[in-house]
């Protein structure tokens, strides 16, 4: 499945932006979708994920409580709203579709078809 991700953009500390996952042909066809994100000279890690069927969502401790992980059932994507945003959120975000388990959910390795990034820079 081939991976869109939209919405990225420049916001100032404590604003808010939406991000969109979209999947080619209109489906995942995956159990889980998950968004990770990637800042300059560091390695990509785990943001937030959510089990298609069933809806159980799962957060790294530096969004708990700002981001939220949903589906968009009307236009079959998966959005990533970000509020009360840092400028260590700063990065380059990617969803990700994969068939993970709940010990997994958090790993990139689970996640098998990867979208492009879409930008976020976060301004002080």
């Amino acid at each position: 499945v081939q991976l869109q991700a939209s919405g990225g953009g420049l916001v100032q500390a404590g604003g808010s932006l939406r991000l969109s996952c979209a999947a080619s042909g209109g489906t995942f066809g995956r159990r889980a979708v998950g968004w990770f994100r990637q800042a300059p000279g560091k390695e990509r890690e785990f943001v937030a994920a959510t089990f298609l069927s069933g809806g159980n969502t799962y957060y790294d401790d530096s969004v708990k409580g700002r981001f939220t992980i949903s589906r968009d059932n009307a236009r079959n994507t998966v959005i990533l709203q970000m509020n009360m945003l840092k400028p260590e959120d700063t990065a380059s975000y990617h969803c990700a579709a994969g068939n993970p388990i709940v010990s997994s959910v958090r790993s990139r390795d689970a996640y098998g078809s990867w979208g492009q990034g879409t930008q976020l820079t976060v301004s002080s």
